[in-house]
Parts: C-alpha cells; sequence; structure tokens
C-alpha cells in the first residue's frame, strides 16, 4: 500500500497557513475560525459533509472569495492583502484539479493545454510550447489525445487531461476537489496513483477535498476533519478511525442496511 510521509513539521515553513479563518454569506456563517498548515511534500484531506464550507475554504485560499476575518497565507504571501495582478502569479503556483475536470469544451486537448501557458508565459522558460504540452500529456499516458475534443472523452480521460492541464505549470501546490468523484473504481486507483507520480515528481503538496474514503487511507498523510465551521478533529486515517467521536466516527462507519 502506497503512503506519503508526514515531514517533520518544526523543521519546514508551510506553504499554506491559514488562522482563524471566518466567513459569512448573509446570517449563514459558514467557516467560525478555521485553522490549517500545509506543509512542503504533504497529502492533507479534508473532508466535512455536504454544505460544511470544503468548497468556501479552498475558494478563501485561493481569493475568490473575500475573508470576513483571520489570516490566509499561501507560499508566505497574505492572499487577502494581494491586488489582482500579485494574485495572478500566486495562483499560476497553486494547481487546482475541478471536480467536474473543467475543460473547455470547444478547444481540443491542445489547445486545454496552450490556455495556462499562454496567460502565463513567464513560466515557459525558453521552452517551446508543443514539447510542453506532449510532455504534460506523456506525464498522464494520453499523448494520443492532442487534436480529440472533450466530448471524445471518456469521464476518466478527462480527469487525466484536467490533471495534465494542471501539471504544465509546474505547481508548488495542487488543490484536488473530489479527484475520484464520477470514477468506477479501476480509474479511481488510477487517478490516485497518478496524484502519487505527481508529488514525487514536482514534490507537491495538496490539498484534497473527498468523500472517498478509500481516497483519503491510502492519499492522506493527514486529515482535518471540518465541522461546524471549524477544523473540528485532525490527525492520520488510522488514529480518526479509531475516534469514539461520533462526529468524527461518522465518516468511518460502514453503511448498514435494515
Amino acid at each position: 500500500m502506497m503512503k506519503t510521509t508526514n515531514p517533520l513539521k518544526e523543521e519546514n515553513v508551510p506553504l499554506v497557513e491559514i488562522n482563524n479563518l471566518k466567513k459569512s454569506f448573509g446570517s449563514n456563517q459558514v467557516l467560525k475560525g478555521f485553522n490549517l498548515k500545509l506543509y512542503p511534500n504533504e497529502n492533507v484531506v479534508i473532508l466535512g459533509k455536504s454544505g460544511s464550507g470544503k468548497s468556501v475554504l479552498i475558494k478563501c485560499l485561493v481569493g475568490l472569495n473575500d475573508i470576513d476575518e483571520g489570516e490566509v497565507k499561501v507560499i508566505g504571501r497574505s492572499i487577502p492583502d494581494m491586488e489582482r495582478d500579485e494574485l495572478d502569479i500566486i495562483r499560476s503556483e497553486v494547481g487546482f484539479l475541478f471536480q467536474g475536470s473543467a475543460l473547455y469544451d470547444s478547444m481540443t486537448v491542445r489547445e486545454n493545454l496552450l490556455f495556462p501557458l499562454r496567460r502565463h508565459p513567464e513560466r515557459m522558460k525558453g521552452q517551446n510550447e508543443d514539447e510542453l504540452v506532449l510532455s504534460a500529456l506523456r506525464s498522464v499516458g494520453l499523448e494520443h489525445t492532442l487534436e480529440l475534443m472533450p466530448a471524445e472523452l471518456s469521464g476518466g480521460m478527462k480527469r487525466r487531461i484536467a490533471l495534465a492541464r494542471m501539471l504544465i505549470l509546474k505547481p508548488k501546490i495542487i488543490l484536488y476537489d473530489e479527484p475520484t468523484s464520477g470514477l468506477d473504481p479501476i480509474t479511481s486507483n488510477e487517478i490516485i496513483k497518478l496524484m502519487f507520480s505527481i508529488q514525487k515528481e514536482l514534490n507537491t503538496a495538496s490539498l484534497i477535498i473527498t468523500h472517498d474514503m478509500d481516497c483519503a487511507r491510502v492519499i492522506s498523510s493527514r486529515i482535518i476533519v471540518l465541522q461546524d465551521g471549524i477544523n473540528y478533529a485532525e490527525g492520520t486515517y488510522d488514529d480518526l478511525s479509531r475516534s469514539e467521536d461520533p462526529k468524527v466516527k461518522a465518516f468511518f462507519k460502514e453503511i448498514q442496511i435494515f
């Protein structure tokens, strides 16, 4: 079984640091003082029920949602204090795998991968864009799809193309939003293996939102339970799976049909 190592935190500076994060929408207080540190080479899984604030948390992290109170730092920079141009630079260091893959339907696979390169030409460093595209596709085993349209791809292929598009800028941090959602078990395992390969190749740190407990068990260095707007519980999969707290135990309980 593949497992990532949990680095010695006292010897590392966190790539992501969130302190006392609060965010409301009208009278609905979603995040009520959430805290998180993500260290280099770490895979942190966020568990939470639907509507618990996981997506809000991710949007605050990349500056898509303004925060009400607290601190959000990415690679040592305060996200709320940044201007748009500064945010764009930081976002180029953060890869995002959307739950629905979010490929552009009107673009070929090649054009989808070229899109982030052309938005951030400084990241090419004199390299040939076609070679970068082919290299990214090769890393997910789909170089033969270069001129295909998204409609011609299976769900698993779309997820892998989205991974390739994310990889092309070689981000330091990757945010995965339900990376195995809607996929069959074999394809899910392939995606998890790719996530490990990406971490090994790029030395990334990853924040993973998932309801897939098999994915959480295999991929996580740590798990944080987002409950009642805070980081309610934290630990390894094995630690939390032994918890007697009903709010934590609910995530690890086997489904029983009566």
